[in-house]
């Protein structure tokens, strides 16, 4: 057997979780937080390249920028529905090489396609589903994760893997726009764009915002391929993995999950390009960075917090924060109908606590999960033997493992959804106020699920 398969892993054991166990979890997880995160700057690099399409020759439409824009989210949300199942089959070091290196696809071909305006929509197309190979990563990262830890800790572990992964949808929003100004790579990098703005003209690397990210995804595969590991106990058939189908609590916590991940990659995907068409004198992207950066860090202190006080209590909350920021943002957007010309200021500041909230409730629902089924799995075994006891421990990490990856499957169809309502909701009505409150009605119906299902006194599932 490879020295890289751990044959024994028992994390809820003290001894061995002192001795040997935290040790080799943190290793893994640290080494899988920069391939997190550099999947999600492929996955949302579009975000900020379609901004710059039209100002160096590009003729698409406002609505052909938000396909652009929503694409890699439908294509990443449909690939994270396989990706949740790889890890328990192809062992968690091995598929997390692969599915790092797999970004050098996207990556490479955005830097070649951006350098020709001739070349065609469809190709564009494509490369943005491309980019959809970043969003599958996130299912089958923190599936992998999750083995690690013992149930006291998951919290802290899944919010670190998320949100420090997470980071990468902020970095890639904050390095492009500073790399496409220079030639980094010299001459192997391409010749430079001409960006003409407001009569002006000046020389900018495009490609850059797809090159730039190779060397990193090179280093990062060759990183997990020496240093990770595959655990014995995680392996699991599809058809062992597949029993979530049946588990109430599994589809629960996809609409759950759909709230507050899909909030946050949907958001963060259409943040730069809703800035430029309610504000058009405003430069999106030396704003729309942070607002993930404000939900990835919200969504390592969502960990913490949810490890202490219980993830439904926090869950119920942040829903109600997250209604009472939309509501901030329909007030502060412009009515050109109403002359009323809005505050950017006022829908900034309202857009970063909807970010915060989004983070918290990351983290809080996603605490929520492997003791849902924990505890399902442990009172099915109450009074039974030792042996049947510890299986269903084995068992319920493993069902854990699978529902996480597959609600970050659907709740990824957020990173299509929330730009395709923004785009049709000005096409039909000439604001984004019709799908704000849509996202509203979404939000009311998630804490009702979550309080009446989980964080009720009495509920059957308290967690």
């Amino acid at each position: 057997m490879s020295k890289y398969v751990i044959t024994t892993w028992e994390p809820e054991l003290t001894g061995f979780w002192q001795n040997k166990g935290r040790s080799t979890a943190n290793r893994n997880l640290w080494l899988s937080i920069p391939a997190l995160a550099l999947a999600f700057a492929v996955w949302m690099v579009w975000s900020v390249v379609v901004v710059n399409l039209p100002n160096i020759g590009f003729k698409y439409s406002t609505n052909q920028l938000f396909w652009l824009t929503a694409l890699p989210g439908l294509s990443g949300a449909t690939l994270r529905i396989f990706y949740s199942f790889m890890v328990p089959i192809f062992g968690g070091r091995k598929w997390t090489t692969i599915s790092t290196a797999s970004l050098l696809i996207p990556a490479a071909g955005i830097g070649f396609a951006v350098q020709d305006v001739s070349t065609g929509y469809p190709t564009m197309l494509i490369l943005a589903l491309l980019c959809g190979l970043g969003g599958g990563n996130f299912a089958s990262s923190m599936a992998n994760i999750s083995f690690f830890y013992p149930k006291a800790q998951k919290g802290y572990a899944l919010g670190m893997n998320a949100g420090l992964g997470n980071l990468g949808v902020s970095v890639v929003q904050f390095v492009v726009p500073l790399v496409i100004t220079a030639g980094v790579f010299g001459a192997l990098g391409g010749e430079p764009q001409m960006l003409v703005k407001a009569g002006e003209s000046k020389p900018i690397w495009l490609q850059n915002a797809g090159f730039i990210w190779v060397p990193f995804i090179l280093t990062s595969a060759v990183l997990a391929w020496f240093g990770m590991n595959d655990l014995a106990s995680a392996k699991a058939s599809f058809a062992e993995q597949a029993v979530i189908f049946k588990r109430k609590h599994n589809w629960l916590m996809c609409w759950l999950y759909t709230g507050t991940f899909g909030s946050f990659i949907g958001y963060s995907a259409a943040f730069p390009l809703l800035i430029k068409t309610q504000f058009p004198d405003v430069n999106p992207l030396q704003f729309a960075f942070l607002g993930p950066l404000v939900g990835a860090l919200a969504r390592v202190v969502g960990g913490v917090i949810s490890d202490k006080l219980g993830g439904a209590r926090v869950t119920v909350w942040t829903f109600a924060g997250m209604i009472g920021a939309v509501m901030g943002v329909i007030a502060f957007l412009p009515n050109a109908d109403a002359g009323v010309a809005g505050s950017f200021t006022g829908f900034f500041w309202m857009f970063m606590l909807l970010f915060a909230g989004t983070g918290v409730g990351n983290a809080s629902t996603f605490r929520m999960i492997p003791v849902i089924f924990l505890t399902e799995r442990q009172r099915a075994a109450a009074g039974k033997s030792k042996a049947e006891q510890e299986q269903a421990v084995v068992e319920a990490n493993k069902e854990g493992a699978a529902v996480l990856g597959f609600t970050s499957a659907v709740a990824a169809y957020g990173a299509f959804f929330i730009p395709k309502s923004y785009g049709t909701s000005i096409a039909l009505t000439g604001s984004a106020e019709a799908a704000l409150w849509g996202f509203i009605a979404f939000y009311a119906s998630c804490i009702a699920i979550t309080w009446w299902c989980y964080a009720r006194k009495g509920a059957a599932m308290p967690c």
